[in-house]
């Protein structure tokens, strides 16, 4: 036997799917937006402190850039002691400070070096995600 009223029965099934969707589409959208709302206030912390930070550690690696050179004072009065005591060596007493080839920065300027190039990399990378993170 049929049932007397086969729409009703087809369009109860439907009311049905349609306020579960209807409903999770409310619930889903409501959960999407305190999601971003929340996440895109934790990326703007993360790009704000990214580029204080960021600002900073070049400030740092600006000052730090004079202990990779050698001291040019110091060539440059051990060749001038030199070039003086090779055109007049009677009245320039001889120089006891023998000219030394400059043998580069020290291991610890080196490696701090190193560390403050990987953390500024570091932070303009956390920087470029949340742009990233924020345009998505």
């Amino acid at each position: 036997m049929q049932s007397p009223h086969p729409s009703q029965s087809q369009g109860d099934g439907k009311d049905t799917k349609s306020r579960f969707w209807a409903t999770y589409t409310r619930e889903a959208t409501d959960h999407d937006g305190e999601f971003l709302e929340k996440y895109q206030s934790d990326m703007d912390i993360v790009l704000i402190f990214a580029g204080l930070f960021s600002a900073v550690n070049t400030s740092f690696i600006i000052n730090m850039q004079s202990n990779l050179n050698p001291d040019p004072f110091y060539t440059t009065n051990v060749l001038l002691g030199m070039l003086l005591q090779t055109a007049n060596s009677s009245f320039v007493p001889p120089i006891n400070q023998p000219y030394a080839p400059w043998q580069g920065p020290g291991t610890l300027v080196i490696w701090i070096q190193s560390l403050t190039y990987a953390s500024l990399c570091a932070s303009l990378l956390a920087a470029l995600g949340a742009v990233l993170g924020k345009q998505w």
